[in-house]
């Protein structure tokens, strides 16, 4: 019933007038459970979170950190000390924005009863594990010595804090709006208090998200748009109609079959550089999965290259491990010169089927009823379909897909009760570190709930070190421990295909995903 109400306000969106000068309509393809900056880690909420918020430090278009919220900042000499000048800047209802906001921000992520996703990454704040451990009671080295002034202290030096503060939990929240509402404030327009460029002025759950200029916003004469919807197409081939029509503005995603005509035709298509990662994870404690050698198997029977070259039909690229290509550390990029871990960008059947031998099926006999379970996208289930047939011929195994909404999938994932689950993984800042933290014990993001001593050992040890060809050593090893296990089965890094009228000046969208609106012009 949702995606047949979805299809109709489609149709009828496509039908109506194109829109006027400082009106923009960007198409995205999901909808987020949360748009709260401190508690999500969804990719799906960034786009709206990244336009309606802002920290201490945001990126330029160059990847550059430039001041946000803070119009400077200092470091201690030991590196230890970070201590922010907050510039004048008001909320979206005229309240100003403080230092204490940013106290009360960070200190509910580690609070475990607001429920937030990611916690660990403040962790690296002295004091602050602890503090998240003994239910948000204690001492962490986080104040507001006054209104303008913020500043935390590390346990260790982090060479890229900087770069970390720009994601969304590390942005300020209000505390009188979230106490209010704690599960409902981010989902009307009337509490939605941010301090971005826009403001959101309509939530339309299961059709679109408006937004407006937000006048209270520190640098608003720079921002020309007076208004811009995000409209829900969830089918990625009715979003290019919508867009080639001249019915829309902008499209987040395109279907792989039209990436090759539109490279060669479209003045608008665009393709972002993307730090991601697809892969699926395999729960090492649901039975066949629990046997190394069976994960190993089914990862090694799949033909990466083909689901790029004839599935996706894109310039992705095949992966082998967890962390994709484009993050450098002393000088090298992190996948240079790493293994492969068994694994190849085409399949390997015969080895495959040796080893699901093995573990006692050989040719597929005896393999019990297993489950890949996803969420509800087009692009997605055909590549599973993919995978699903090349376990077919290469190991004579049959396996069920089943396909849900998001917002029923995630919750059903994260109770780690599957057998083969569809995720993958984007940047939430520029570093290998914000795909390898994802498995540390007591990750809300470790979905398949594994744990390693040596894994944990290793990324403490790259954590430790100020010098960045040590800790590069180390997050190698640790991702030789997971991929070694074949915790994960690793499909392809991202690249973003997308599409934006070349009328439209400003725009970019950064390799964490999220498109940024604040210094667009439209024609006029």
């Amino acid at each position: 019933m949702r995606k047949l109400m979805m299809t109709a306000a489609v149709a009828a969106f496509a039908a109506g007038p194109a829109l006027a000068a400082g009106d923009l309509v960007y198409v995205v393809n999901n909808e987020s459970a949360t748009y709260d900056p401190g508690l999500t880690s969804e990719t799906f909420a960034a786009p709206i979170i990244g336009n309606t918020f802002e920290g201490l430090v945001r990126f330029d278009e160059s990847g550059e950190i430039v001041p946000a919220m803070a119009e400077s900042w200092e470091v201690s000499e030991d590196g230890l000390t970070y201590t922010f000048t907050l510039r004048d800047a008001n909320w979206s209802d005229g309240q100003p924005v403080t230092a204490e906001d940013f106290v009360y921000a960070w200190k509910r992520v580690l609070d475990p009863a607001a429920g937030a996703m990611n916690p660990a990454m403040f962790y690296l704040i002295d004091g602050a594990e602890d503090f998240y451990a003994n239910d948000g009671e204690g001492e962490v080295a986080i104040s507001a010595p006054d209104d303008k002034t913020f500043t935390f202290t590390l346990a260790q030096r982090v060479p890229y804090m900087l770069q970390m503060l720009t994601y969304t939990n590390f942005f300020p929240v209000r505390q009188d709006v979230v106490e209010a509402d704690p599960d409902g404030w981010t989902r009307d327009p009337e509490t939605f208090v941010g301090n971005g460029p826009f403001k959101v002025s309509e939530f339309n759950f299961g059709e679109s998200v408006v937004f407006e200029k937000n006048d209270e916003y520190y640098d608003a004469d720079a921002v020309s748009l007076d208004t811009l919807t995000f409209r829900l197409i969830p089918d990625q081939a009715t979003a290019l109609t919508a867009m080639e029509s001249g019915q829309v503005d902008g499209i987040e995603a395109v279907p792989a079959p039209e990436i090759p005509r539109l490279m060669a035709e479209s003045d608008a298509f665009m393709v972002i550089p993307a730090l991601g990662t697809t892969y699926a994870f395999f729960n090492p404690a649901a039975a066949p999965l629990d046997d190394v050698r069976v994960r190993q198997a089914l990862s090694m029977a799949v033909d990466r290259q083909d689901l790029v070259d004839f599935v996706l039909q894109s310039a992705d690229r095949p992966a082998t491990g967890l962390v994709p290509y484009g993050l450098t550390l002393a000088g090298e990029d992190f996948r240079d010169g790493t293994d492969t871990f068994g694994l190849a960008t085409e399949a390997q059947p015969e080895a495959a089927a040796e080893l699901l031998a093995e573990a006692g099926y050989p040719d597929g006999e005896g393999f019990p009823e297993t489950v890949f379970v996803t969420y509800t996208s087009p692009p997605i289930e055909k590549l599973l379909e993919a995978i699903q047939q090349m376990w077919k011929e290469n190991l004579n195994i049959d396996v069920e897909i089943q396909a849900t909404e998001w917002q029923v999938y995630y919750p059903e994932v994260q109770k780690i009760e599957y057998q083969i689950a569809q995720m993958g993984w984007g940047a939430d800042y520029p570093h290998p570190m914000t795909f390898l933290d994802i498995f540390l014990p007591g990750s809300p993001n470790n979905l398949a709930g594994w744990e390693n001593e040596a894994y944990a050992d290793a990324i403490a040890a790259a954590k430790s070190t100020d010098d960045e060809a040590e800790s590069l050593a180390s997050m190698r090893e640790a991702e030789a421990i997971l991929m070694n296990d074949h915790v994960i089965l690793p499909m392809y890094h991202r690249y973003n295909y997308m599409m934006m009228s070349p009328e439209v000046e400003g725009f970019w969208r950064s390799s964490l995903n999220v498109p940024y609106f604040r210094d667009v012009t439209m024609p006029e």
